[in-house]
C-alpha cells in the first residue's frame, strides 16, 4: 500500500516481512518493532490529515527526540506534507520567524511551549508532543487506525530544513523525496550497513545528521538502533558491546575519549565509527586509533546536500579530510569562474541527487547558490589532492561550527549591538577542545556598566544556547583595513589560544 510514496514506499522495503523485528532499542530496555513504528507512522499520518494536512502543507515540530517524534516524520511524509523539524533550543522570536517564513498548517511542540507557540503561530493548528512521547497529538494518532500514504513523486518536496545566513536571515532548504531517499540509500551501500547492524543513535533528530542520514541509512538498511535521547557517555559505553556503528560529532569523540571505560575490549564488537557536522582535529583521530584500534570515518556534508563526501570504507581514512566524493556525487573546487588545479584551494562546489531544490521563498538567494547546471556553491573554501582527498580549510564566509551546529555572526552581532552601552562587536569562532569551535564575542563598550557579564545575560533569553558566546572580550577598539573593514581574521589569530 506504500507503493504511491517515493519515500515511504522505499524506507519500509527493507522491513517487509519483519514486523515483530526490532528497530529501536529504547533506554528503558523496552523495544519498538518494525511494524510497530510504522503503524504508529500510519496512525500520525491519519491525525494530520484529519487537522486537514493537504500535500504540500508544512508541519512544523520543535519537540525532544523520541520515536513518536520519529513516527510524526514518517507520517508527515506519508500524509503527503513536508517536515520541517526545528531545534529545541531555538527561542519563541527563532521560532516566529520560522513560522511566519513557512506558513505550516500545523505546529508540534512541547505542551511546556504551547501558550508561547499559539502567540505566534497564527493560522496554524498547534498541537503537544513531550518528552515521553505523550500530548494532544499521540491522543489524536491512538484514535486513528491505518492510513494509505499520500501519493508523491521523486521531485516532491520531503523536507525543509533551515539554514542561518550570514545576513541573519535563516534559509529554509527545500528537500525533495529523491533527495533524501537517494543519498541514504548510496549511503546504505557506501558505509556497508545491512540488517544485522546495530547502530548506536545519541544524534539529535531536528538535524540532517541525526534525521535523514541515522535514522533513514538504519530504516533503509532494516538495522536496529540503540535509540537514546541525547549523547550520554555512560549509555553509549554500555551499548558499545553489542552494537557495531555509532555516528556521531567530534565532541562524541573528545568526550568519549575521556572516560577511562572506552578500550579496545568494550569496542571489540564495533565495526565503524563515523564523524561529521564539524572538523574532526588530528590529534582526536590519532588518539581514538590508538585507544581503540579503531580509525574514525570523517564525511562532509550539508543541510542543503545531506552527504557529499566521505573517507572510504575500505582503504585510508585520511585525517585532516573528509575523502572522496561519495557514488554519484560530482565535486570541483572553484575560483575566478574557473576549477583549480589539484592541490589548490577555492570554493566547493558540489552536483548529485542529493543537492537540494533551492531555498523556500527565496529565488535570488537560490540562483546565487545553485547553478541552472545543478552545481551547489557550498561556500566552504577546500582543495583536492591529487589522490582525490577532499580537505575543507576555511570557510569563504564567517560561518562558526560549534559541537555541530552552525551559528552565524551577524545574528550575534545584531542583538550584541542593539544593547545599550555596546557601540559594535565582531563574533569569531576560535579552536575549542570539545565543540571544534566555540563562540566568541569581541565587543567595543561605550561605557563602564557594559561587562563581559551583562552582554551573556542579555543574549541569555534571545538566543539558543548554542550560539551564545562562551567568552566576552571587551576591547577599546576593532581592527580594521584601509576601507575600513573588521578583520575578523587578525581577532582570530589573537584568540586562537583562548580555550587551550
Amino acid at each position: 500500500m506504500y507503493d504511491a510514496n517515493h519515500l515511504i514506499r522505499q524506507l519500509r522495503e527493507s522491513s517487509l516481512g519483519r514486523e515483530d523485528s526490532v528497530f529501536a532499542r529504547l533506554p528503558d530496555d523496552s523495544t519498538v518493532t518494525f511494524g510497530a513504528l510504522f503503524a504508529g507512522a500510519e496512525r500520525m499520518a491519519a491525525a494530520l490529515a484529519a487537522q486537514g494536512v493537504q500535500p504540500g502543507d508544512r508541519v512544523a515540530v520543535q519537540v525532544q527526540k523520541t520515536l513518536q517524534a520519529i513516527e510524526l516524520y514518517l507520517g508527515t511524509v506519508m500524509a503527503g506534507g513536508i517536515f520541517l523539524p526545528l531545534n529545541t533550543a531555538y527561542t519563541g522570536p527563532e521560532v516566529a520567524y520560522f513560522i511566519g517564513d513557512a506558513s505550516p498548517g500545523v505546529v508540534v511542540c512541547d505542551p511546556a511551549r504551547q501558550d508561547q507557540i499559539r502567540a505566534v503561530a497564527g493560522t496554524a493548528k498547534v498541537l503537544t508532543l513531550d518528552a515521553a512521547g505523550h500530548g494532544s497529538l499521540r491522543d489524536l494518532a491512538d484514535c486513528q487506525s491505518g492510513f494509505a500514504p499520500v501519493a508523491r513523486a521523486a521531485d516532491d518536496l520531503a523536507a525543509i530544513l533551515y539554514t542561518s545566513g550570514t545576513t541573519g536571515r535563516s534559509k529554509g532548504a527545500m528537500l525533495s523525496h529523491e533527495n533524501l531517499a537517494s543519498n541514504s540509500l548510496m549511503l546504505r551501500e557506501y558505509w556497508r550497513f545491512t540488517a544485522e547492524d546495530v547502530l548506536i543513535h545519541a544524534l539529535p533528530i531536528f538535524h540532517t545528521h541525526g534525521l535523514f542520514v541515522a535514522t533513514n541509512v538504519a530504516l533503509f538498511a532494516g538495522a536496529q538502533v540503540v535509540f537514546l535521547p541525547g549523547f550520554d557517555a555512560d549509555a553509549i559505553l554500555q551499548a558499545m558491546p553489542s552494537a557495531t556503528a555509532l555516528m556521531g560529532v567530534p565532541t562524541f569523540y573528545t568526550r568519549l575519549l575521556a572516560d577511562e571505560r572506552l578500550t579496545r575490549e568494550r569496542t571489540a564488537n564495533m565495526r565503524l565509527f563515523i564523524s561529521g557536522s564539524a572538523p574532526l582535529l588530528v590529534e582526536t583521530h590519532t588518539q581514538w586509533e590508538a585507544r581503540t584500534g579503531h580509525r574514525i570515518l570523517e564525511r562532509y556534508g550539508m543541510t542543503e546536500t545531506n552527504m557529499s563526501t566521505s573517507n572510504p570504507y575500505e582503504g585510508e581514512r585520511r585525517a585532516g579530510t573528509v575523502g572522496f566524493p561519495l557514488p554519484g556525487v560530482e565535486a570541483r573546487v572553484m575560483q575566478g569562474g574557473a576549477e583549480v588545479a589539484p592541490g589548490e584551494t577555492g570554493v566547493l562546489e558540489v552536483r548529485g541527487a542529493n543537492v537540494f531544490q533551492g531555498y523556500w521563498q527565496m529565488p535570488e538567494k537560490t540562483a546565487e547558490e545553485l547553478r541552472p547546471d545543478g552545481w551547489f556553491i557550498t561556500g566552504d573554501l577546500a582543495r583536492i589532492d591529487a589522490d582525490g582527498y577532499v580537505t575543507i580549510v576555511g570557510r569563504e564566509k564567517d560561518l562558526i561550527i560549534t559541537g555541530g551546529f552552525n551559528v552565524y555572526p551577524k545574528e550575534v552581532e545584531s542583538l550584541i549591538d542593539d544593547l545599550p552601552g555596546v557601540l559594535e562587536s565582531a563574533v569569531i569562532g576560535v579552536p575549542h577542545p570539545d565543540f571544534g569551535e566555540a563562540v566568541v564575542a569581541v565587543v567595543v563598550p561605550t561605557g563602564k556598566d557594559t561587562s563581559a557579564e551583562t552582554v551573556k545575560a542579555a543574549l541569555a533569553g534571545q538566543l539558543a544556547r548554542f550560539k551564545q558566546p562562551k567568552q566576552v572580550i571587551l576591547l577599546d577598539t576593532l581592527p580594521r583595513n584601509t576601507m575600513g573593514k573588521v578583520q575578523k581574521k587578525a581577532l582570530r589569530e589573537e584568540f586562537a589560544e583562548l580555550f587551550s
